[in-house]
């Protein structure tokens, strides 16, 4: 009788699946699994190589969050495509080095990166953090001068048409960001 393994194995389960580290090492070798951080392991091809990365910086880094034009994608804020995952780690934490896909490292302040910060649900029951639409388009309007304003102002656009948001909950959020607030203020000014 054969098991079907998991499409995420880790060391510490391969005894739950009767494996043995050179079972795993056939299983590699063989190209059935692929290695995406140390003691982490996928199912080859059954997950694209932008979530494998997450999924590598999930384990590695548990404070590791989606931000920007990332967290704009995933909030359906733009209709832009990302190149490169853009991930936040506090300042003065070390990245960690993906091959096999593309990961643009931000460091944001120790004394704001939890404000806004919610989780998005991987593959294996990983979960990795992302920013919440008001944060995000906060942190474009904090850093317009690197995005520019125009991506700010169309995902604010895009925000606004949705019924649930109000701009005094992105005021709220910009009130931790003292050097984003007038930017959020004029802008909803202009756009209401």
């Amino acid at each position: 009788m054969t098991i079907a393994l998991p499409d995420l194995l880790r060391y510490h389960d391969l005894e739950e699946w009767g494996l043995s580290r050179h079972r795993l090492d056939r299983l590699l070798e063989a190209g059935d699994y692929e290695r995406i951080a140390p003691g982490f392991f996928v199912r080859a091809h059954s997950i694209d190589d932008t979530t494998a990365a997450w999924m590598a910086v999930a384990a590695k880094k548990p404070d590791a969050t989606l931000c920007l034009l990332s967290a704009l994608a995933l909030h359906d804020l733009t209709d832009e495509i990302p190149r490169a995952s853009d991930i936040a780690i506090p300042r003065g934490a070390h990245p960690i080095v993906i091959h096999y896909a593309p990961i643009t490292w931000h460091r944001f302040a120790r004394d704001t990166f939890a404000i806004g910060r919610t989780e998005h649900v991987l593959p294996g029951g990983l979960t990795i953090g992302l920013y919440s639409p008001e944060r995000t388009l906060v942190d474009l309007f904090r850093l317009r001068h690197d995005w520019g304003s125009d991506l700010a102002i169309v995902a604010l656009r895009r925000w606004l048409r949705e019924k649930r948001n109000s701009p005094a909950q992105l005021l709220d959020m910009a009130a931790h960001f003292p050097e984003a607030r007038p930017a959020v203020r004029n802008a909803l000014e202009i756009l209401l």
